[in-house]
């Protein structure tokens, strides 16, 4: 039988990376204005909601497991409006999901059941955050999965 620890990093990595490829798959057909447009007047942009996932990724398991020092400004992950290119966005993106890799790759069997105390988290352990972290990239790729459907639609 393989051991807990190898099973978790092998799953979670799995996961992202395939949750990663939605968010690249989803964002393939749109150009850099459909990126940045606001389909429905009180929703996000899909560019906003991939700068909300970067920073989402970067504060909860870059800063607070892998220690990379981040700072969070989560309020502009909504409000930015320098509307920096697709690609660029999507390379920051996918920074932020190498990041999670290595540091799931990097956790003993001990560190995934460290406490996690981050402010904004509703954690007890690391295990639970990571897993938190894979869950909400779920739940905004549906939203993502709108969104293009939106922008199609409008045309």
């Amino acid at each position: 039988m393989a051991d807990l620890k190898q099973t978790i990093a092998s799953s979670l990595t799995a996961r992202y990376k395939k949750l990663a490829a939605m968010v690249r798959e989803l964002a393939a057909p749109l150009s850099d204005e459909q990126f940045w447009t606001k389909p429905i007047a009180l929703g996000n942009s899909f560019g906003h909601l991939v700068l909300h996932l970067t920073g989402n990724l970067n504060y909860y398991i870059g800063a607070q497991i892998a220690a990379t020092g981040y700072v969070r400004d989560r309020p502009l992950e909504f409000s930015d409006a320098t509307h920096p290119s697709k690609a660029e966005v999507l390379q920051k993106f996918d920074q932020a999901i190498e990041m999670v890799l290595g540091a799931i790759g990097s956790q003993s069997a001990e560190d995934w059941s460290k406490e996690y105390t981050a402010v904004g988290a509703d954690a007890r352990d690391r295990f639970e955050m990571v897993l938190q972290c894979a869950t909400h990239l779920h739940h905004h790729i549906g939203q993502m999965m709108y969104l293009g459907f939106e922008l199609k639609r409008k045309g």
